[in-house]
């Protein structure tokens, strides 16, 4: 049986498309005068040779009109200030069919436009402590920016459900992708690592997109690591659905061009789905899932679809497309294929379609309306709350506990290897023993990137770890940054504690958005619900005698400044390494914090401090159950005639100029190491300037947006300044090779010369005295 949809009048030329498209549905079911068939039972199939069933299509148009509904009130109520999101699903009510064929349990990371999907994966689950989940009042919640909303709490329209495993996420164009990636490689790393997973071990993992989206380049990563991991043999099990509705805001994707980009890549299986017709598509779809599901392999499920009302409800296409391209558009209208089915099956009456299209209609209109009567966030900190969730208690004691004294001695060749046993040892070794703690400590962690598994990294800093706990927890990608942090999403989301490397800090910002935009955001746009533990660790910043330019001496960390609820530690001595790092450890798995660990590359295997030999930055490691508070500096001397502020390298530079600075001028000085960079601590920062005489700031970072910055706008918000200070910088310019480095960065010289321009100024009475800590 074929069943046609009626050809619908072209409209008069009108701004308002909804409500044309609107009066479409309703005249095609009004004027329907096609054959009717036997009216089906629930579990014939609806057409024939259709995959689906009556009950299941009548489930699926229920579903569909509950997306169109929504979409419809988003535009009426929009301009009554009581929604405030109109991007809407309609054209792509047929992504119903993916929700239906999948399980709740499989992980979905959702394009805008799934409204569809999101009301058929309500029907899921009955609900939850006997309340009846409902997909028209969550959305409406939503669509309100209430603050009851379940996905997010009010923080954005986003599509979202802690039982349905869909995980809110505002992605830029195609940035979820290398995350949904992450997470099925990381459904099939927990069983082999002993790892219980949190969803089934056969699940998969759905992710969808537009065809615009397609060709970003974030999402070609995404495919290119799926193939590189399918290629090998690996099980991947994610279905990447790509939404094709031609065009992208208003860029047309050419004619045939998303099935000729992918229809023949090896290793991305393609199949090919009408999701404009639940009848036609429904066996299409489920062949994709099956097989995804079946084979483990990454799977592209190519699904049709069409774009009407424009693409957001600003977006008045009758401007920029002609009558007679909108109207042919409108006529390809998913439900009105839907429509017909019913009707010519025999399933719906006309009146009963009418029925239940306005029935729909009431309770999107009433669900919105109740939820403009919700409470909204009215205050910063109820805005802030999910965003960097921290319990001091709970990581302090997380961060002091151990591994066994078995385990440990296992891992590092009995007692008397162990590395608090061993003389003192440069940065790189504690970094090394550090980790290899913290992998006999937590069984589910996993470190990852590029050459960090035999070789142990550039910096042979995670040597011996994959032979200590195999290949399966401690292993090399591809050399793609983006797919790194991507991976550690997965991992974070399947229940793991990740510890991705990037190789230096100038790749980061290759990635920066899959922190920026997906890690760091996580908790606060799905209120809490979902989170992404990470620890990040970044060998970074300068002074490697001018080898490898800027991209190996990158001392910029403005990015990294930038990223809300982000932790970023820089250690710059060995001891003060392994305490953070097991602090970091902590931060991340009791309160799912994104961390990063910017390690000093040349200070890895730096020995001495004032001159050879002195082993004066060598360091004992610290006892396994000593572990450094997030925002703690450490401060050597206890001079108030000069106080400088300092991290990384900065920090043995200032300590050689303090001893030219106290033969020259007689001045004791005082040098603090912040430790701690994002976030700064304040409180600590105005301890110290409170009673210093002057003020140095040392900063390897650049003039503009550097970490010294930060330090300036403590010390003026503190009430200090009044003291004489001055910054050591670098210049705002890249990094070059050799002896031109030097000339812009900074150096003992550029410290020692800084305290001289100070020392004509007649400093101020110290205010009150500062809390001291000495080395």
């Amino acid at each position: 049986m074929n069943v046609s949809a009626k050809p619908i009048p072209a409209r008069m030329k009108g701004l308002n498309r909804a409500e044309i498209c609107d009066v479409n549905f309703q005249e095609f079911v009004r004027d329907w005068d096609g054959a009717v068939d036997a009216k089906p039972a629930p579990g014939d199939a609806i057409l024939d040779g259709s995959a689906l069933d009556a009950q299941g299509f009548r489930e699926l148009f229920e579903s569909q009109l509950i997306s169109r509904h929504l979409d419809l009130m988003a535009r009426v109520l929009r301009v009554q200030n009581k929604v405030f999101y109109t991007i809407g699903s309609s054209g792509h009510e047929g992504n119903a069919m993916v929700a239906r064929l999948t399980r709740h349990t499989d992980p979905a990371f959702l394009h805008y436009r799934s409204g569809g999907f999101m009301a058929e994966r309500f029907r899921k689950l009955p609900g939850t402590d006997g309340k009846k989940l409902d997909p028209i009042m969550d959305s409406a919640l939503s669509f309100a920016a209430s603050a009851e909303d379940p996905a997010s709490g009010g923080r954005h329209k986003v599509w979202g459900s802690k039982p349905l495993w869909v995980l809110p996420q505002t992605s830029t164009i195609a940035s979820h992708l290398p995350k949904a990636l992450g997470t099925a490689l990381a459904i099939e790393q927990g069983p082999r690592i002993g790892h219980e997973l949190p969803i089934p071990d056969d699940s998969i993992v759905v992710c969808s997109f537009g065809d615009a989206s397609s060709n970003h380049a974030t999402a070609q990563t995404a495919f290119n690591a799926a193939a590189w991991t399918s290629y090998q043999k690996l099980p991947a099990p994610v279905l990447f659905v790509c939404e094709d509705n031609g065009i992208g805001i208003s860029v047309k994707t050419p004619t045939g061009w998303v099935a000729q980009n992918f229809r023949d890549r090896k290793d991305l299986d393609y199949f090919y789905a009408d999701g404009l017709d639940l009848a036609e598509g429904y066996g299409q779809v489920q062949a994709a899932v099956e097989h995804c599901r079946r084979t483990r392999r990454p799977t592209f499920l190519h699904l049709r679809t069409t774009r009407i009302m424009g693409h957001a409800g600003t977006d008045f296409e009758i401007e920029w497309r002609s009558i007679e391209e909108l109207c042919a558009v409108e006529a390809t209208d998913p439900l009105l294929r839907s429509a017909a089915i019913a009707l010519q099956s025999g399933l719906m009456s006309k009146d009963e379609l009418n029925a239940l299209y306005e029935d729909t209609r009431r309770k999107c209109f009433a669900a919105a309306e109740d939820a403009d009567s919700r409470p909204r966030l009215t205050k910063l900190e109820d805005v802030m709350a999910p965003l960097a969730p921290y319990t001091p208690d709970a990581v302090r004691k997380e961060a002091a506990r151990c591994a066994d004294d078995a385990r440990r001695e296992q891992v590092f060749g009995g007692e008397a290897k162990l590395p608090e046993k061993q003389p003192a040892r440069h940065l790189a070794i504690q970094i090394n023993n550090a980790l290899h703690d913290l992998f006999a400590k937590y069984p589910e962690a996993l470190l990852f990137g590029e050459d960090v598994a035999l070789k142990g990294g550039v910096y042979t800093v995670t040597k011996g770890l994959q032979k200590a706990f195999s290949g399966k927890r401690v292993f090399n990608t591809l050399l793609d940054e983006t797919i790194i942090l991507g991976l550690a999403q997965g991992y974070a989301n399947m229940g793991m504690l990740p510890f991705p490397e990037i190789q230096y800090l100038a790749y980061f910002h290759n990635a920066c958005d899959q922190i920026r935009g997906e890690a760091a955001s996580l908790q606060f746009f799905s209120n809490g619900q979902y989170r992404n533990p990470m620890v990040m660790r970044i060998a970074s910043l300068g002074y490697q005698r001018g080898f490898g330019g800027h991209f190996h001496n990158d001392n910029s960390i403005t990015a990294l400044r930038d990223i809300p609820g982000l932790v970023v530690g820089c250690p710059s001595r060995g001891d003060d390494a392994a305490t953070m790092l097991r602090t970091l450890a902590a931060l991340a798995k009791v309160d799912g914090r994104v961390c990063a660990l910017l390690e000093p590359i040349a200070l890895y295997m730096t020995k001495d401090l004032h001159e050879a030999g002195d082993g004066g930055w060598l360091t004992e490691y610290p006892k396994p159950d000593e572990a450094m508070e997030l925002g703690e500096g450490r401060v050597y001397g206890d001079g108030d005639d000069l106080v400088i502020f300092t991290f990384g390298n900065g920090v043995p530079m200032s300590l050689r100029a303090a001893k030219q600075i106290e033969a020259k001028h007689g001045w004791k000085t005082r040098v603090v190491d912040l430790r701690w960079l994002v976030p700064l601590n304040d409180a600590f920062i105005r301890a110290q300037a409170a009673n210093a005489k002057r003020i140095l700031i040392v900063d390897e970072g650049r003039r503009s947006a550097g970490v010294g910055e930060g330090i300036i706008t403590a010390i003026v918000e503190g009430g200090y300044a009044a003291r004489p200070f001055k910054r050591v910088v670098g210049a705002d310019t890249f990094t070059p090779l050799a002896g031109a480095a030097f000339l812009v960065i900074p150096k003992d010289e550029d410290i020692v010369a800084a305290a001289g321009e100070l020392a004509g100024g007649a400093p101020p009475a110290p205010s009150k005295p500062a809390s001291k800590k000495k080395k």
